[in-house]
């Protein structure tokens, strides 16, 4: 059984961040006047003056972040995902990204954990944008263990990253001694009849539900946690598609240009499989709780075990 952690994304990226600029003095913190939903404001009475408050001007956050880059400060440029991606694109894509630069944004609230934020503030199609980026590492933590060990990893990255971050409470994933690393994804239980492959806080979860309804019909499913979605672990992938033979991708995103579309890639390129994406399908986000969301998206466990059903007959 499954259990949430007693901390919030939020409250575990903030206190990761304080460790990191205690270490080292060019970490700073740029924020688009959302420091109380992000929970940043540990990090501002820490380090106030590394902490940067440029107001409702997303775009001008991170040219400010490529300013600070270009000086050799490491910048966390953090707002809502839906301005992250749609708002801040351009100057992202030139400032930071063309430039080679060294800017770590944050996107929070991914897909439908903006929930009640509604369909403006719901992006189910950051991770597609930042995938054409050049060079740029896409990645979404499951839990707190997870967080805290990427965002040190990219922080001791010199590149840009892109990081979708739920901010509330996750489930437990993994212990504290657990080996993650960005562009690794992690076998969290093996199977040898069809692999469920997973990104984030919201589907990681969903897809270990699923193994385990799976289960209980005599199909052994393989679980990855795919936290960097670029680049993409086409290793693992190939090797769980020899394995076996069938598998289902699972993502709090589009099914166009995130996961699914990256997976789908790999495999027709290198090992042609049976495969079938879990994920919103042509459709705006709406106003709800993340239970009713999920449901209305088709993002759950019992989704993921009809699709790994029919992909385990399609193999067949």
């Amino acid at each position: 059984m499954l259990e949430k952690s007693t901390q919030e994304m939020r409250a575990a990226y903030t206190q990761t961040l304080i460790a990191l600029a205690e270490a080292d003095r060019n970490i700073v913190l740029l924020e688009a006047d959302l420091m109380r939903a992000t929970g940043t404001q540990p990090f501002k009475e820490r380090f106030p003056e590394r902490t940067f408050n440029v107001g409702v001007a997303e775009a001008n956050m991170v040219g400010v972040a490529a300013g600070l880059s270009a000086t050799g400060k490491i910048p966390f440029a953090h707002t809502f995902a839906c301005f992250a991606a749609r708002r801040t694109f351009d100057q992202f894509f030139i400032s930071a990204n063309y430039a080679r630069l060294n800017v770590k944004l944050v996107g929070t609230d991914p897909g439908v954990t903006a929930t009640y934020n509604g369909g403006t503030h719901m992006p189910f199609e950051d991770v597609g944008l930042m995938r054409v980026i050049p060079k740029l590492v896409v990645f979404e933590p499951c839990d707190t263990v997870s967080l805290n060990r990427l965002v040190s990893q990219a922080a001791h990255y010199y590149g840009c990253t892109y990081m979708r971050l739920h901010r509330r409470e996750a489930h437990v994933i993994y212990d504290e001694g657990a080996e993650i690393a960005l562009g690794k994804g992690n076998v969290l239980r093996d199977g040898g009849d069809v692999t469920l492959i997973a990104t984030g806080a919201v589907m990681v979860p969903e897809a270990l539900k699923a193994a385990h309804l799976l289960a209980a019909e005599g199909i052994e499913a393989a679980v990855i946690d795919m936290h960097t979605v670029k680049p993409l672990d086409a290793e693992l992938v190939v090797a769980y598609a020899e394995k076996t033979g069938a598998i289902v991708t699972c993502e709090n995103h589009q099914i166009i240009n995130g996961l699914g579309s990256a997976v789908a890639e790999v495999l027709a390129e290198h090992r042609p499989t049976p495969l079938r994406r879990v994920g919103v399908r042509e459709a705006f986000g709406e106003v709800g709780t993340q239970e009713y969301l999920m449901e209305r998206f088709a993002l759950t466990s019992e989704e993921i075990r009809c699709q790994a059903v029919a992909v385990v007959s399609a193999k067949g």
